[in-house]
């Protein structure tokens, strides 16, 4: 996984069947269930089966994630840029987490919004 690279997308929203069916009729998506628990996100695959994006619920851990298509940039090290971020007048919305790598949501001086993400070693 390239730094910089953006590697993943994800919408968190309150309504995530009818999100994911939406983008299923719309651009042709099919999905994969995620177990979260007592809920289930989805992975969203290309006609080809490939994983593209992510639809997620707005609960949990996700609850404070803004209902926006969320880009996923990778980064070398996630500490060094949330302190950039913030040096920067950036601010820091969500984590940092563990989710199978790290990840934080950031939302840059002008009010965009992104994730970072520092892959787990070895990926």
């Amino acid at each position: 996984m390239k730094t910089g690279a953006i590697d993943w997308r994800d919408l968190t929203v309150p309504n995530a069947e009818e999100v994911r069916d939406f983008y299923a009729a719309v651009v042709g998506w099919s999905y994969a269930e995620q177990s979260m628990g007592d809920y289930s996100d989805y992975s969203m695959l290309t006609p080809d089966g490939e994983g593209i994006a992510g639809i997620c619920h707005a609960r949990g851990v996700n609850a404070g994630i803004p209902p926006q298509w969320l880009l996923y940039i990778n980064v070398a090290s996630l500490d060094a840029s949330l302190e950039e971020c913030r040096r920067r007048g950036g601010e820091v919305l969500d984590g940092p987490r563990e989710m199978g790598g790290r990840m934080a949501v950031i939302r840059d001086p002008a009010g965009a919004v992104c994730a970072l993400w520092e892959p787990a070693p070895g990926e």
